[in-house]
């Protein structure tokens, strides 16, 4: 889609990681959890899940289930949690969030912990080189 525009708040603390599917992907600069934001390149009067192109959920679902994967199979979590809410940004995206019972917020949700921490600059591109190899196919990372 030639017109996507990123929303700023989704932008905002994030690296742009690339595309998988129709979907840009985003990596938060929130080192108490894993948190990737999954941003559907679609009209933006799609604002919701439900209102995608039945051939588009399918793409983007795949990635939700391709990056929960990733997740699971990469990093020392216990939990994933998914969740497309948009009460604050109204843009269409989807968090995948690695939790642990020892995580700030456990067993809350992410969104009330007000305590933010960057990733040191060495893990932080590490990760992103990471996901960068997953987006690219190469899950051997």
């Amino acid at each position: 889609m030639t017109d996507f525009i990123l929303h700023e708040r989704l932008a905002r603390g994030s690296a742009d990681l690339g595309r998988h599917g129709i979907c840009r992907v985003m990596l938060k600069n929130q080192a108490h959890f894993p948190w990737i934001l999954l941003v559907p390149e679609v009209a933006a009067e799609v604002k919701d899940l439900h209102q995608l192109s039945e051939e588009d959920y399918l793409i983007v679902c795949a990635s939700i289930r391709y990056f929960s994967q990733w997740m699971e199979d990469h990093l020392p979590i216990e939990k994933i949690n998914v969740a497309a809410i948009g009460n604050q940004v109204p843009q269409l995206h989807i968090h995948i969030v690695g939790r642990r019972h020892d995580d700030i917020a456990w067993p809350g949700v992410v969104w009330s912990c007000n305590e933010k921490q960057s990733y040191a600059d060495d893990e932080w591109i590490l990760l992103q080189e990471k996901l960068r190899a997953a987006i690219n196919g190469n899950t051997s990372c």
